[in-house]
């Protein structure tokens, strides 16, 4: 399913298909809470930086809740402890760059991309 340019990750196959696609170039990928107000903050930021274009990078979401399962998997193949609202640079199966809650800016992740 896609959000905006945002694919949303809801099962494991999508993630394990995701995991082996940052093999060939970097991927975002975020953790979201739908019902935290921090995390529809940082969704925002998240959709800004994207609707901008001046970045390339596929970009992806989890909803925390209604698929702890693949969120469960994503911490356990990264080896990143969970957190809602997290955002995750991944280059080769591996975290380049995390971070969470208000940390979460349009110019952090932009700055993290290039």
């Amino acid at each position: 399913m896609k959000m905006e340019s945002i694919n949303e990750l809801t099962s494991q196959e999508d993630w394990q298909n995701v995991w082996k696609r940052s093999m060939d170039s970097p991927i975002l990928v975020y953790k979201h809470s739908t019902s935290c107000l921090i995390s529809a903050r940082a969704f925002k930021q998240l959709k800004t930086f994207q609707k901008s274009g001046e970045d390339e990078i596929d970009c992806y979401m989890v909803k925390v809740i209604e698929n702890r399962r693949v969120s469960n998997e994503i911490a356990k193949d990264t080896n990143i402890s969970h957190k809602s609202p997290q955002i995750l640079l991944i280059d080769k199966q591996q975290v380049v760059w995390n971070t969470s809650h208000w940390k979460i800016t349009e110019k952090r992740i932009r700055k993290e991309v290039r």
